[in-house]
């Protein structure tokens, strides 16, 4: 039987529905947030709705990481909200997959968009710590702190001891600076040398520092600052 959809008597939600099943890279985003919201709004037309929420949030990565109450304040009900969450965790489990089908340094690609989609578009300052085992595998990736707009907590003394309870072979320190601009600080250089000062003696490396923005990411081991 088809799968028809009597709020929808000219078909428009129809035609997405096959432009989404049969070329879904063609679809403007735009048109990807209103096939979206039809799953929850069931009698409204969500075209004006989808283009509202993209030029509000500033775009579709904005849109699929923002906070729920920030959406909630848009106009969104809980259901409608939630259909926007499942959407964003089902990206970040699909590239996160990826970048644990293999060691991470021959991987780099599938890891840096692992990153980006979890860390360009947060709102405030994150520092996460991947752990990888003795093959450079990804076996966890842990957050230490959440912080402010410009600034999170790091504390050396957390980050080895945590790696000492994982059995971690080796760290890559990551974090995001919401402005997007990634070019380091003199704290985030500073902190790096003292993370990597602290795991030498107890054979606990660290690969990299990374640090992610809208703009883009920028490795201090590539820039000559590890």
């Amino acid at each position: 039987m088809a799968d028809t959809d009597p709020t929808d008597p000219a078909g428009h939600r129809a035609r997405l529905r096959t432009r989404l099943l049969g070329d879904a890279a063609g679809l403007h985003d735009h048109e990807l947030v209103e096939y979206l919201l039809t799953l929850s709004i069931r009698r409204q037309d969500t075209k004006a709705l989808a283009k509202t929420l993209l030029h509000r949030f500033g775009g579709l990565p904005a849109l699929l990481t923002a906070d729920p109450a920030l959406l909630a304040q848009a106009g969104l009900g809980e259901t409608t909200v939630a259909a926007i969450k499942i959407a964003h965790a089902a990206a970040i489990r699909l590239v996160a997959t990826q970048a644990r089908e293999a060691p991470v340094l021959g991987n780099w690609q599938a890891l840096a968009d692992y990153l980006h989609a979890t860390l360009a578009h947060e709102p405030v300052e994150e520092f996460h710590v991947l752990h990888l085992n003795t093959r450079n595998m990804l076996v966890r990736d842990e957050r230490m702190s959440r912080g402010t707009i410009d600034e999170a907590a790091v504390h050396v003394r957390e980050v080895v001891r945590r790696a000492l309870d994982l059995g971690s072979a080796a760290l890559i320190l990551v974090h995001n600076h919401p402005s997007g601009d990634p070019t380091p600080s003199r704290a985030d250089i500073d902190i790096t040398r003292a993370i990597v000062a602290a795991g030498k003696p107890l054979n606990i490396s660290v690969h990299d520092h990374v640090i992610v923005g809208r703009a883009g990411q920028v490795s201090l081991r590539a820039k000559g600052l590890l």
